[in-house]
């Protein structure tokens, strides 16, 4: 205990600590409008700059770009043209890579601003060196200073106002997650058969859900679109996490709940991107998370109270293989208990088979027509030997 506590615990911290201390773009999906000079000078800078960051995908105008964004297609775009920079962004699909499209687009614009300047002084340098400097109005010679490229920010898809930075949505998933453990804990507590057990999976997984948003939403308006099916999507995160603690515990006895809180709690959670994006995790770490309840849920989650449930078919499939695979490793292990428990087989005993009820009473044998019933009793004897007595003592 000694040695092991400490070993959980630091596997723990790491397992949090990790993943957000290494926050950067990793393949983070964005959008260039058009193929002009400009454009193709953006994609350029930031392929130079920031090698393996971006994933970049072309669009003829900056409408197909905005519908990518609603479509959860990318994150963001930019739109870019000889004198302005416009940042297509969405702080729904991610607080954390707005910021970070909006600190990019910036740097964009002083880069090519600073290009531009430097060929404006290169031009004005060669021309006054072969002394045809164009003058001007008044009389004085130079080259005129290129304009500042302008940059605006568009919010596409734009998070609730009560909730601007996401807190609420992302501190939800850890109490979701552990809920969905106790349901789990609780139900195979109860010692149901398979047949009540799933059910009650499901109806306490709802009702859980509807807790969840009630406060989410209901208290704290984070979650403001989609009632109905934002709250199926909670119900189903749940309802994943809760079969497959009940499975695994159903597996392999007590040592499954250490099991399932462990890939739960302290895998699914901090490598689900809740509190950033998917793809701002290191690249392991977001293909695992995304394959876990915590994260496909995240993700189905935001897609529904945001973005019309778009993108969102992936992360139902996963959530829905979890479900299932949980729902047959209880009815297997049921089944597995029953067998276990059943009659004798082959001569081997079985559990009950010591029970006196169970024990089958030998058949009766009557006694021979030569031997009166009863003859061979001790009681019998002992009359006759009595009667020849006091026979004896009257004579």
């Amino acid at each position: 205990m000694a040695v092991a506590l400490p070993l959980v615990i630091s596997l723990a911290v790491l397992a949090y600590a990790w993943p957000a201390a290494r926050i950067a773009p990793r393949d983070l999906p964005v959008g260039i409008v058009g193929t002009s000079a400009a454009s193709q000078a953006a994609v350029e800078g930031l392929a130079h700059s920031r090698p393996g960051a971006f994933d970049f995908r072309l669009y003829p105008d900056e409408e197909s770009a905005r519908t990518a964004v609603r479509e959860r297609d990318v994150y963001g775009a930019f739109v870019v043209t000889p004198g302005s920079l416009t940042v297509l962004e969405s702080t729904a699909a991610s607080p954390t890579v707005a910021q970070l499209l909006g600190d990019t687009g910036r740097q964009l614009a002083a880069r090519a601003s600073k290009a531009a300047a430097d060929r404006a002084a290169s031009s004005a340098h060669g021309t006054s060196a072969h002394g045809t400097s164009a003058r001007s109005k008044g009389g004085k010679v130079g080259a005129k200073k290129p304009a500042r490229i302008r940059v605006r920010a568009v919010d596409v898809v734009r998070i609730s106002a009560a909730d601007p930075r996401g807190v609420v949505f992302s501190s939800s998933l850890l109490p979701m997650t552990i809920c969905g453990v106790i349901i789990a804990l609780v139900a195979m507590s109860l010692r149901l058969r398979p047949v009540a057990l799933l059910p009650a999976l499901v109806v306490v997984s709802g009702a859980a859900a509807l807790g969840v948003y009630v406060v989410a939403q209901g208290f704290l308006g984070a979650l403001p679109h989609e009632h109905l099916a934002t709250w199926a999507s909670l119900a189903l995160t749940v309802l994943a996490i809760s079969a497959t603690t009940a499975g695994v515990v159903s597996l392999v006895g007590s040592a499954g709940v250490g099991l399932s809180a462990a890939l739960m709690v302290f895998v699914g959670n901090p490598f689900s991107g809740s509190t950033s994006a998917p793809e701002l995790l290191p690249k392991a770490v977001d293909d695992i998370g995304q394959w876990l309840p915590p994260g496909a849920g995240a993700s189905l989650i935001r897609g529904t109270a945001y973005f019309d449930g778009n993108d969102s078919a992936g992360h139902i499939a996963v959530l829905a293989l979890w479900s299932v695979l949980g729902v047959a490793a209880v009815l297997f292990g049921h089944r597995v208990s029953r067998v276990a428990k059943g009659p004798v087989v082959n001569g081997s005993a079985t559990a009950g088979a010591e029970d006196p009820a169970n024990e089958v009473a030998p058949p009766h044998v009557p006694p021979s027509p030569e031997e009166p019933a009863h003859s061979s009793s001790p009681a019998r004897v002992e009359t006759h030997a009595r009667s020849h007595a006091r026979h004896a003592a009257r004579t």
